[in-house]
């Protein structure tokens, strides 16, 4: 079997084991006559609630998956992603506020995660700049770290003191869960993300340039702050829809990238679709994870990613500084 079909399968597997996995398990035979057949008895369950539900779990896995791998390249650092550089949690508090000041319309919430995902980056980025102006790759992600606790202290401290409907609430959402989806936020969602994804594809041979040094790039003809500005935006635009669709969710777009990265060639013509797929099928199976691990309670999808991923941190950081 070649690789393009094998991973097919694996999207046509995780996305029947997301539509038959839940508070009530479906044989997939019952999952068949749910999707195509309106009259059956699990047609409202898989239809109205996991379809959109499974949907949007590998759309935003898929996309915070590019992201990291997007992030990896032009940082030259193996252990950049949206959550440890702070774009997740300026994504949080742009969202957190805007609930808070009780912003209306479905784009609201989604606008506000998109200024304080930019406004993180910001601050990083001027955070990383050592002498001469020169980015600093280990700096940058210690500067991530800090920022990212920074905003997450004020999200807490901005959902304690607002007396907002539904913002003492978002402590679960913060922690990443696909609860509320549906599918109107799988729309929304997809207008926010499908142009920053294509863009990262279109500039794919770009992102072998850079990740090859800035200077080694200028010289093959790579505009570096361009592409730099570039990827800054598409990943925070990526991050916020994401947060403000499902919360925050971290370590996807470091753990897929990796493991994409030991079967495939780090060509990113290549590498960032299967990123996008590997990405989407591992957060389908971590929702699969957070709804029957302790059934009929649900675990929030950002423990599960965390369980995973912080293990994977540790590893990559020793072999970073040894």
């Amino acid at each position: 079997m070649s690789r393009s079909a094998g991973l097919v399968a694996l999207v046509i597997a995780c996305l029947l084991i997301g539509l038959s996995a839940g508070a009530v398990p479906l044989p997939l035979r019952s999952v068949w006559d749910g999707l195509w057949n309106g009259g059956s008895d699990a047609s409202s369950i898989v239809r109205d609630l996991r379809a959109p539900r499974v949907m949007l779990a590998f759309l935003v896995g898929g996309s915070l998956g590019v992201c990291g791998a997007a992030l990896q390249a032009m940082i030259r650092n193996p252990l950049a992603e949206p959550y440890l550089l702070g774009l997740s949690s300026g994504a949080g508090l742009g969202a957190v506020i805007a609930i808070a000041t009780r912003a209306g319309g479905a784009w609201a919430v989604p606008i506000a995660a998109f200024i304080g995902a930019l406004a993180a980056v910001a601050l990083v980025y001027r955070l990383s700049l050592v002498s001469g102006r020169r980015l600093d790759p280990h700096v940058l992600l210690l500067s991530g770290v800090v920022v990212g606790a920074f905003a997450g202290a004020l999200m807490s401290a901005v959902m304690v003191l607002s007396d907002a409907p539904g913002v003492r609430n978002a402590f679960l959402w913060l922690l990443g869960g696909f609860g509320a989806a549906s599918w109107r936020a799988l729309g929304v969602f997809s207008v926010y993300a499908s142009l920053p994804i294509a863009l990262l594809l279109f500039h794919a041979r770009s992102l072998d340039l850079i990740a090859l040094g800035d200077e080694p790039a200028q010289h093959l003809g790579a505009d570096v702050d361009r592409l730099r500005r570039l990827i800054y935006l598409c990943t925070a635009l990526l991050t916020a829809a994401s947060v403000a669709t499902c919360g925050i969710i971290g370590f996807v777009g470091l753990v897929v990238p990796h493991a994409v990265r030991t079967m495939f060639r780090p060509i990113h013509r290549t590498l960032l679709p299967v990123v996008f797929v590997v990405g989407g099928c591992f957060l389908v199976l971590a929702d699969v994870v957070s709804r029957v691990a302790v059934r009929p309670l649900e675990l929030p999808v950002g423990v599960v990613t965390a369980l995973i991923g912080v293990p994977l941190f540790a590893l990559l950081l020793r072999r970073t500084l040894a």
